[in-house]
């Protein structure tokens, strides 16, 4: 498909656009850079950030005397882009706010496309994903091993979080078992909750503690409620679950990190709890299902597709039992969704 060609008054909007967005951001690293050169900025300390507010970021003091302030901050120029979860050098000001002036590494950063398809991180420092399922909607292992994918490609271990047990029954209760005992046997921590009677929530708190995660999954699973429940008095709203289309919807927008009254911290956005696989390779992707990475390079080609090609080791490791026909099954359907996506740029 051919690019649409851009009019002459087209092209001069997107000029003048992006040079007020350079304008912009000069300015605003001359005023930091100003105010970094002042006299009335105290010493250096360290913090994180809770959360962004348009050029500036919420910073909490992690060293007395600030340890638990909140504090506004502009950023000095060149630091790239901070995130929520970013543990940063900053001075205060005198009278109120700050500058913050360095970043720290990251362990880790969790990233999602732009609108450009270009990745952007969202968050850092997370510990864990908890990816939460339930009884309804109805959990498919598709869906979770996607998440268990892009949770093994960025490096941060998943969890996996059954909500909504108190709905379990005769009629679904033996295809749960079977499809959580696919992911035990992989070693893959699972947690079973429920809002309704607070069935395994103590083991979420527990599990959570001295941790900082992220919650992941589809629409209508109870995210917001579960978090609701771990963040007593922080208003944050619970999207009904159509009961005509069994789906929900997304309720909070900026992603944000919070104390949790139990211990641990909990970083929260929808841009964070969808994320989406379609930027990883297809050797990233196979790298992704832990039980097919002792089986990697051992196949007869250099250039197997691990489809149907003699001497694969994958295929092989198949027909021995050591790879589940499910986790296969996924393994391609997912890689075709790829092949198709990357089709379209």
């Amino acid at each position: 498909m051919s690019k649409r060609k851009l009019t002459k008054q087209q092209t001069w909007r997107i000029e003048r656009i992006h040079k007020e967005r350079v304008e912009r951001t000069q300015k605003r690293d001359e005023r930091a850079e100003e105010v970094l050169q002042s006299s009335d900025l105290g010493p250096e300390t360290h913090g994180i950030i809770l959360s962004h507010f348009g050029t500036q970021v919420e910073v909490e003091g992690t060293q007395e005397p600030y340890i638990g302030i909140a504090t506004r901050c502009n950023l000095r120029a060149n630091l790239g882009q901070l995130v929520t979860g970013d543990k940063v050098i900053w001075r205060p000001k005198q009278n109120e706010g700050g500058i913050v002036v360095a970043s720290m590494p990251r362990i880790t950063s969790l990233s999602r496309p732009d609108m450009h398809g270009r990745l952007k991180p969202v968050a850092a420092n997370i510990d864990h994903i908890v990816i939460v399922i339930a009884v309804e909607p109805e959990a498919h292992a598709n869906l979770i091993d996607r998440y268990l994918v892009a949770s093994e490609t960025v490096g941060i271990p998943p969890v996996i979080l059954l909500n909504k047990s108190d709905l379990i029954n005769e009629t679904n209760k033996a295809d749960l078992d079977e499809l959580m005992s696919t992911y035990e046997a992989l070693g893959y921590p699972i947690i079973r909750t429920s809002i309704s009677n607070q069935a395994g929530m103590e083991a979420l708190y527990e599990f959570m503690q001295n941790k900082t995660s992220v919650f992941v999954g589809q629409s209508g699973v109870g995210k917001s409620s579960l978090i609701s429940t771990l963040l007593p008095g922080v208003d944050i709203t619970v999207g009904e679950l159509s009961q005509k289309r069994k789906k929900g919807v997304h309720t909070t927008t900026a992603a944000r990190l919070f104390h949790m009254p139990k211990g641990g911290d909990l970083i929260d956005s929808p841009g964070i709890r969808e994320f989406g696989l379609w930027h990883i390779s297809e050797d990233e992707l196979l790298s992704g299902f832990i039980e097919f990475r002792p089986h990697i390079g051992y196949c007869r080609f250099r250039d197997c597709a691990h489809e149907k090609e003699p001497g694969c080791a994958i295929l092989e490791a198949l027909e021995k039992g050591e790879i589940s026909q499910r986790r296969f099954n996924s393994y391609i359907r997912i890689k075709q969704s790829i092949r198709d996506n990357n089709a379209t740029f």
